[in-house]
């Protein structure tokens, strides 16, 4: 669907199950995201990607590596949740398995979903959020040229109250003067 020099990201297929249900089971991946998911939470999951895709013509996409096809993570684009400062607001995101940390690919992904968003969703900005202790997150964001919103920053309604995650701070990227809708895909 979207591919750059080192990856190519599509949807979710079979082989990839192995390998993103052990990068939800490890507690460093997720230790900002949502609760390690069971089986059944985790087969979800997967088919939010999927009726995502079929409702928007996005989604979270696997990052597969070009040279051997690993499936490195998700990287990608949704709809912001009902409850959030984002909600039905064009939000992208990304989770890596450690072994792919520190070494670019969430950045070029992102970039990637940036570019392809840019062009096919008629949208006047792409939002994101986090946890302000996740610095790897909010640096991507900022080097990507996301600027904070700080006066959206919000307690998310899927989060426990007593959570010290439950605080989120929320990012925006307008659309880039140069960069104009040219091919809706809904």
């Amino acid at each position: 669907m979207i591919e750059t020099d080192r990856m190519m990201l599509r949807r979710w297929q079979p082989q990839d199950r192995a390998a993103l249900r052990a990068q939800v089971a490890d507690p460093e991946v997720m230790r900002y995201l949502i609760p390690i998911p069971d089986a059944a939470a985790f087969e979800a999951q997967l088919a939010r990607l999927d009726q995502w895709q079929a409702d928007w013509g996005f989604t979270f996409w696997v990052l597969a590596r070009k040279h051997d096809g690993a499936a490195m993570g998700l990287c990608g684009l949704k709809r912001g949740s009902p409850g959030t400062p984002i909600d039905g607001r064009v939000e992208i995101g990304w989770r890596l398995g450690r072994p792919y940390w520190g070494q670019g690919y969430a950045r070029e992904a992102a970039q990637a979903c940036l570019d392809w968003a840019w062009d096919r969703i008629d949208t006047p900005d792409i939002w994101s959020i986090t946890v302000s202790a996740n610095r790897a997150s909010w640096g991507l964001m900022e080097r990507l040229g996301l600027r904070r919103v700080a006066q959206l920053d919000f307690d998310h309604p899927a989060v426990e109250d007593d959570s010290p995650f439950k605080r989120h701070i929320t990012y925006v990227a307008d659309r880039p003067p140069d960069r104009r809708f040219v091919n809706q895909i809904r």
